[in-house]
């Protein structure tokens, strides 16, 4: 094994996802095709980063906004909160220290969470 290359976010909406993921967090759109019945493949990343997401509506078992526990690392978690906050961004609360760092949750539109987190502080 090598690295973590796609992780799925179960949305319901995949233009509003891709809208969310890429205006507002600020994701580079790294792949968009059709594929087998009208599905549709949405990769969007981290600009630089080695994984990335895909924007899925095909899993059963992943229901939309299911997704926890993705972190995502900041070397400054509060100019990241300030900025995401200004541009309509969702968080659960500010900052705050936990075990393993600095954290703040994020929503996006279908109610999955994402962390933020600088380490080390």
């Amino acid at each position: 094994m090598q690295f973590i290359s796609v992780v799925s976010v179960p949305v319901s909406d995949q233009d509003r996802a891709k809208s969310f993921y890429l205006d507002k967090l600020g994701f580079d759109l790294i792949a968009e095709s059709t594929f087998g019945d009208e599905m549709r493949w949405i990769q969007v990343g981290i600009p630089g980063a080695q994984t990335s997401l895909t924007l899925v509506t095909w899993f059963d078992e992943m229901p939309p906004g299911s997704l926890r526990g993705l972190v995502i690392d900041c070397e400054d978690l509060d100019k990241e909160y300030r900025a995401l906050t200004e541009r309509g961004v969702a968080f659960l609360g500010p900052p705050s220290q936990q075990p393993g760092g600095v954290f703040a949750i994020l929503s996006d539109p279908d109610g999955n969470l994402i962390s933020l987190r600088q380490a080390g502080s």
